[in-house]
């Protein structure tokens, strides 16, 4: 690789919009830098150069389904086109977002004789379906040259099911400190927001269930949630059965900006995340240290990258997992003592502006992508 030209990136995200999560959005916009985007699906169908890997509207796509059919499904096509466009474009590396898109088209990649580097975010590194289908990661384990991780419990995953312990490197992610500037909890009223898709592993009928128990003795409080998944009718019901209706509101998705209104609007931001029975965890949520950011305390659980970043007693108040009684006694705490959450607050935006700045953390995974280019 010629020093002197940047770098040359292959990323692969596995939306159809790689914008649409935050910090996959921060890597393209950031590194140094993207030059082909691959997206679409595990393994990706699109590609932001030359054309889709695999067709799947228009007439090019029965022909592309009917190739498939005969060579190992849609998939593998994806999968040997991807090969040839990596061949052709050769870039300096490939990163992968996501581990299971690591294991998809690894055999891609070195087909093409290209790096490959895997960063893992939370259910890739921890679910049993997912560690199980790719044979605990064992062949893109022996090709990557990097896999990066995002909490110290999925550090100590990887290693677990073999990953050698030279090629895992923890690189949490970074937050816009100009975006989400901070506010006073102290001087907002006692409400608590949630931010976060209504799924499982971020148990939103618990933290639910805490509030309740909140608002029975502070009945001032209110509990704003923002976002939609599988569990939001179910968490709607118990709304209503626990008669919470004028105190909690489901307002659905908000924008960004949207959500730093309602952060500044807020005593703490509250997330009782879980492991589920598919070993499904978190990484480091990004909404926990986009409210820290913000100088907003947090109540949350002791689970995942949650703990990495946020000292109990310091930036806010963790309980253990399905521990509502113990997560409602941090919220009262909160609601009674303003100057505690200003204290958290700051320590937390403090914190994040040390530890977290996002050009930061992009600048080191940039590093780990050229580590990964000057070693192939």
């Amino acid at each position: 690789m010629e020093s002197e030209r940047p770098l040359r990136i292959a990323l692969a995200s596995p939306a159809e919009n790689a914008w649409s999560e935050t910090f996959i959005a921060a890597h393209i916009d950031r590194l140094n830098k993207v030059e082909l985007l691959l997206s679409g699906g595990v393994p990706p169908r699109n590609a932001s150069q030359d054309g889709p890997l695999v067709h799947t509207t228009g007439l090019a796509s029965y022909a592309d389904r009917f190739i498939g059919k005969w060579s190992g499904g849609l998939p593998g096509l994806a999968c040997r086109r991807l090969a040839r466009r990596l061949t052709k474009f050769h870039p300096d590396v490939v990163l992968a977002e996501y581990g299971n898109m690591g294991a998809e088209i690894v055999h891609a990649c070195a087909k093409a004789g290209v790096p490959l580097v895997a960063h893992f975010h939370g259910f890739d590194a921890h679910r049993t379906d997912y560690i199980a289908r790719y044979d605990n990661y064992r062949e893109l384990f022996r090709y990557a040259s990097a896999l990066v991780v995002v909490s110290r419990a999925m550090e100590a995953q990887l290693l677990t099911i073999g990953a050698p312990r030279e090629k895992v490197i923890y690189n949490c992610y970074g937050i816009d400190v100009q975006r989400f500037v901070p506010g006073r909890p102290d001087l907002a009223p006692p409400h608590f927001l949630a931010v976060g898709r209504f799924a499982e592993k971020k148990a939103p009928h618990l933290t639910i269930q805490a509030f309740s128990k909140v608002a029975a003795q502070r009945p001032q409080a209110r509990l704003t949630m923002v976002g939609q998944g599988p569990l939001w009718a179910g968490c709607q019901q118990l709304v209503k059965e626990l008669g919470l209706q004028g105190s909690v509101d489901l307002c659905g998705v908000k924008k960004p900006d949207e959500i730093v209104g309602l952060l500044h609007a807020s005593r703490a931001f509250v997330q009782h995340s879980v492991v589920t029975a598919s070993n499904d965890h978190e990484g480091t949520p990004l909404a926990v240290l986009e409210a820290m950011a913000t100088g907003v305390p947090v109540v949350a659980t002791r689970h995942a990258g949650i703990a990495d970043v946020v000292e109990h007693g310091v930036r806010g108040l963790l309980c253990e997992e399905h521990d509502v009684d113990g997560m409602a006694a941090n919220m009262i705490r909160l609601v009674d003592d303003p100057e505690q959450a200003q204290r958290m607050g700051t320590a937390g935006r403090a914190y994040t502006e040390r530890a977290h700045r996002v050009e930061v953390q992009v600048a080191n995974l940039q590093r780990i992508l050229e580590g990964a280019a000057c070693r192939a």
